[in-house]
């Protein structure tokens, strides 16, 4: 990857459409079989030498390079293949920017990543931290006939992206290329596409999970994957720890999306009720219409096309169609929420029937707790016994049990805390934890600590001589519906030698 190899391209652009991928309705392991039943309904495009395979979930891209034409049982030979993705989605190249992964040299199951820093030319590797490569050799989907498989889970992070996204549809621009010794032929897809970002293909995103019908609310059904009836009296939501999105407890916050429940907005949709408002109630206030703008992407066939929705000059909004295909389906408003102070704030959508303004086809009205500050974080002091050691000095630990203990400040006033993580890096990429606590449900609305001691009893000692930097990263109990979002940290320096 760092010095890729200089190989011939073979392979013709065969199709223009983009490659749409569909939702996972469970994790995919890589190490399971592409025949186990994990694959069924995966989005699907032809390349020359076979098939490109696509699932999602709200985490991960679940890609299968499914070379049909390799038939050759020879990995030990240097198959291998590239990815490569467009992360700011400019159809160029951009230094620094966009990512190529691809498996180590004779070894088909370790996965690294690198940066283009041009056209044809890459970063050194590193080996990403979630995402992972599976090589099979057998039989897929699209063959019977024992051939190579690329399975791939790559984090959504690393590409740049997120079901979340505000104002864009979840999407990006990939290529590959795919070698074989045996038959011999290296293929890209498209062709020359290392040194040309514009013939990249489209790879488009679900976010078109199935969510139980039983858990929907009764119109507004749920706040981007949350169902509505996940969310308690204080408009905080749990969901079961298998559930597409997991939260527990959590705060809402970032931009979020209201979601139609879909047998609702048809029964409406066919009554001829399709004028909506929706208003907001602050704390203790009383409602007002909430006003906003926001695009939505819909499916014309062969790619996705912006619309742009917003409420009359009266404050109502019009129902897209139910039947047609939108990146978002039933959307009923998106709403930016960082301008908000933290608090309980009241929702409530209603329709009317036809062209009135006071008869009332269907209501629905919600709690959401809206939160959108971060933690606090603070390292209060470091101390080898009882004396202060700043920043950037250097200090020799004496024999066992000298060392180190540290304060550390990890709040939040509004009891919205999801995790503490206190450790220290140090040498070539090695770290070390010193402290951490996660949030459980008998923690309630967690606020964390104030100058907590660490650790509580006994002294820190460093693993070897060396600079370490001691990092406290503190991470916010808020969903916008698809992931958690918000998070503070903050870093302290210093030298250790062990005397």
């Amino acid at each position: 990857m760092a010095k890729l190899r200089n190989l011939s391209i073979t392979t013709p652009l065969l199709f223009a459409f983009p490659l749409k991928s569909e939702w996972a309705m469970t994790p995919i392991d890589p190490a399971a079989s592409i025949n186990s039943g994990a694959w069924e309904d995966a989005g699907s495009l032809k390349f020359s030498r076979g098939f490109v395979m696509a699932k999602n979930d709200a985490n991960f891209l679940y890609l299968a390079l499914d070379v049909v034409y390799d038939t050759g049982n020879d990995s030990g030979t240097n198959d291998y293949f590239w990815l490569s993705f467009d992360s700011n989605r400019d159809r160029a190249i951009t230094s620094n920017v966009d990512v190529n992964y691809a498996n180590f040299v004779n070894q088909p199951n370790k996965l690294g990543i690198q940066k283009y820093l041009g056209p044809g030319q890459w970063t050194g590797i590193t080996v990403p931290p979630k995402s992972e490569v599976v090589q099979e050799f057998g039989p897929s989907p699209n063959s019977e006939t024992s051939h190579r498989i690329w399975k791939l889970k790559i984090e959504l992070k690393e590409i740049n992206v997120a079901l979340s996204w505000p104002l864009s549809t979840p999407y990006t621009y990939f290529g590959f290329r795919v070698r074989s010794s045996n038959p011999a032929f290296t293929t890209d897809f498209p062709v020359n596409f290392h040194k040309d970002f514009t013939k990249l293909r489209q790879l488009i995103l679900s976010r078109k999970p199935s969510i139980p019908s039983a858990d929907l609310g009764p119109l507004v059904g749920s706040i981007g994957l949350i169902p509505t009836t996940k969310i308690n009296a204080s408009g905080r939501a749990s969901t079961d720890p298998g559930y597409y999105v997991h939260v527990e407890n959590a705060a809402f916050g970032g931009t979020l999306n209201l979601i139609g429940n879909r047998t609702k907005l048809q029964q409406l949709w066919a009554a001829g009720n399709k004028k909506y408002k929706v208003e907001m109630a602050p704390p203790g206030g009383s409602y007002s219409k909430l006003i906003s703008n926001w695009s939505n992407y819909r499916w014309t066939g062969s790619t996705y096309a912006l619309e742009s929705f917003a409420a009359s000059s009266y404050g109502y909004y019009q129902m897209a169609n139910p039947g047609t295909d939108y990146s978002i389906d039933d959307l009923l408003i998106q709403f930016p929420t960082t301008a908000l102070l933290p608090g309980l704030y009241k929702i409530k959508v209603t329709f009317y029937v036809g062209s009135s303004y006071t008869s009332v086809a269907a209501t629905q009205e919600l709690g959401i707790y809206i939160d959108n500050h971060v933690p606090a974080t603070n390292i209060e002091s470091v101390k080898h016994g009882s004396s202060e050691v700043s920043a950037c000095a250097i200090e020799t630990i004496g024999a066992a049990p000298d060392g180190l203990n540290f304060r550390i400040t990890a709040n939040d006033p509004e009891g919205n805390l999801r995790g503490i993580s206190f450790y220290a890096t140090y040498g070539a990429g090695l770290s070390t934890s010193i402290y951490s606590e996660a949030y459980d449900l008998s923690k309630g609305n967690w606020m964390g600590y104030t100058n907590k001691l660490i650790p509580i009893s006994g002294n820190w000692r460093p693993p070897q001589s060396c600079a370490f930097s001691f990092i406290l990263v503190a991470t916010a109990r808020t969903t916008n519906g698809y992931s958690y979002i918000g998070k503070n940290q903050i870093h302290r320096n210093l030298t250790l030698l062990l005397g």
